[in-house]
């Protein structure tokens, strides 16, 4: 190709997944495959459970059933072509398919980032301010949160994409993963990529530690108001409900902050490509489980499901 010739040029990219070990694809293949009908199961259960028992309508629930969908439709967009890639050795995926993957990873990431500060400002109301919880968790407000963070991620994501399409891809078109991913298509551009590297990392940073400090604060208070209950058995009633809230934090951040932080070639491709597995396709198949296998009143919704819903249907059969 020429120099700086556009990425329009040619239509489409190649995703090489881990064909620089094809004897793992089809191991890798069947991993992915039951992480991803977990996954599917898990979140689809938490949405018709949260919506369909009127017990679960409260702000806390409102906010993990848009982490459900969050979840589901982030792994969506990764998994079921990365399966092709696996099961192929290689894939095409053309160039509108590639930044729509950009496009919507990005924001998914910067939605569930901002998500999950919200979620620790909840707990920190429902514990340190329990007689006001219904007035500053009201649904207006609720709903208004939820706006604010879809726009956001949806509104970062579209300036990354964009600065990303007005480069040039002259040397080559194979991507050595297992999805389009914006630092690895840097890597192929033969453009400056500077001014793209300095806002990735730049908005990384701003969204990781405007969260984190509402996660650190919020959980702060927490701390202070359950240490400060008489009974031992309070105090561990109101820690546990934020149990679950923190093995999400966790889960979510440490493998997604090491790829959005360092930028090029920081870490090894395969290391890349496994810290991407684990928030493409691990954290949203295990966030269901750590809400609903720790959680009574999930387990108390679905039993409840159980008996209105399948019951009687069966009975009938």
């Amino acid at each position: 190709m020429m120099d700086g010739e556009n990425l329009t040029v040619f239509s489409s990219f190649i995703l090489l997944g881990f064909s620089d070990a094809p004897e793992l694809q089809t191991t890798v293949f069947t991993i992915f495959l039951s992480l991803y009908i977990l996954m599917v199961l898990g979140n689809l259960m938490m949405i018709l459970l949260i919506n369909a028992d009127p017990q679960l309508h409260t702000p806390m629930y409102f906010f993990l059933n848009h982490l459900s969908f969050i979840d589901f439709c982030l792994s969506s967009a990764i998994v079921p072509k990365a399966l092709e890639t696996f099961l192929l050795g290689r894939s095409h995926i053309s160039f509108l398919g590639c930044f729509a993957q950009i496009y919507f990873l990005l924001a998914l990431i910067i939605c569930e980032c901002f998500l999950l500060g919200v979620m620790a400002y909840d707990r920190y109301t429902a514990v340190c301010k329990p007689l006001f919880y219904a007035t500053i968790m009201s649904r207006a407000r609720c709903y208004g949160v939820m706006v604010l963070v879809y726009t956001t991620g949806f509104l970062t994501s579209l300036v990354h994409t964009v600065l990303a399409g007005r480069l040039s891809f002259c040397r080559a078109r194979s991507i050595n993963h297992f999805f389009c991913e914006l630092p690895t298509l840097l890597q192929l551009s033969c453009s400056d990529t500077r001014a793209n590297e300095i806002l990735q990392v730049s908005h990384a940073g701003l969204n990781t530690v405007s969260s984190v400090l509402m996660i650190l604060v919020s959980y702060t208070y927490i701390l202070h108001t359950i240490l400060q209950i008489p009974l031992a058995g309070r105090r561990l009633k109101a820690f546990s409900t934020c149990t679950s809230h923190l093995a999400a934090i966790t889960i979510f951040y440490a493998p997604g902050t090491l790829t959005y932080i360092q930028v090029g070639k920081a870490c090894s491709q395969d290391q890349a490509k496994l810290v991407s597995a684990c928030y493409t396709v691990l954290t949203p198949a295990l966030n269901p489980l750590i809400y609903s296998l720790r959680n009574k009143e999930v387990k108390g919704a679905l039993r409840r499901l159980w008996v209105r819903k399948l019951v009687p249907h069966l009975a009938r059969l």
